[in-house]
């Protein structure tokens, strides 16, 4: 099967074209960038989501689409909205049979912008011209790997009593790979990391790994963002995955 991965050098996106490629599959890794390598049996193409550029050429006989692609907070309307509208667009046009998409488990629930743009992208998929799947997914190993050391640089750590359940990007990876396999099958189950955590217990253990000293800056759980967040809205203890536990990822890294 020829699949086209558009974020295919994200940290998400990279993860899915190898885990086709690896099963034999054509696969053409999407981005504005040339990747440093890719994978045997796969090939880049150049597409700008914000201008549409490069992406009826991208999509020329591919079979299905998996959609990895990303954005900062400034940009997640250009990219998420508008650019999931103009892929769908594209999509359709050269006859992709599946568009699989993904999103954030409980983004529906929680008033943060960044979680509207993710629900305005889903409201695309879904009223898109082309047959699609949605997938939800807990937050990544590696987002709070990289959150924690923006934070580490101030010498704060993070503590609270927000609940996440993180889950290793490659675990999604995989499963993105075998929906796009499947064929068309609207909202699928959820994908969630093996456990659920505090922020305080996640950050303490990265501090641990990591080696970092650092002073203990508490997060409010109050608030219209913050509250259900504690709550546990956006965690899916049902939806929990095999895989690595937060700690046994960064031991490994």
């Amino acid at each position: 099967m020829k699949v086209a991965v558009a974020g295919g050098t994200g940290v998400l996106g990279k993860l899915v074209v190898a885990a086709l490629a690896a099963t034999g599959d054509e696969v053409l890794a999407l981005s504005r960038n040339q990747p440093r390598a890719l994978p045997s049996g796969a090939e880049h193409r150049a597409i700008d989501l914000t201008t549409g550029e490069g992406l009826a050429e991208a999509l020329t006989d591919a079979e299905a689409l998996v959609d990895a692609s990303n954005s900062s907070p400034r940009n997640a309307g250009r990219v998420l909205i508008e650019g999931t509208r103009r892929l769908l667009h594209a999509g359709a046009e050269a006859g992709v049979g599946h568009y699989v998409g993904i999103s954030i488990v409980g983004c529906d629930r929680v008033p943060m912008a960044y979680y509207r743009v993710k629900v305005a992208q889903e409201e695309e998929i879904a009223a898109g011209a082309m047959p699609w799947s949605l997938m939800r997914a807990t937050q990544f190993h590696e987002l709070l790997d990289w959150a924690f050391g923006r934070a580490a640089r101030f010498r704060l750590r993070p503590t609270g009593a927000s609940r996440l359940q993180p889950v290793a990007a490659a675990v999604v990876a995989e499963r993105l790979a075998a929906v796009a396999r499947q064929g068309p099958a609207g909202r699928v189950a959820e994908v969630a990391g093996p456990e659920v955590r505090t922020l305080s217990e996640l950050s303490g253990a990265w501090r641990r790994a990591r080696g970092r000293a650092a002073i203990p800056l508490r997060i409010p759980s109050i608030g219209k963002v913050a509250r259900p967040v504690r709550e546990g809205a956006i965690c899916n203890p049902e939806a929990a995955a095999g895989g690595l536990t937060f700690e046994q990822w960064l031991e490994g890294g």
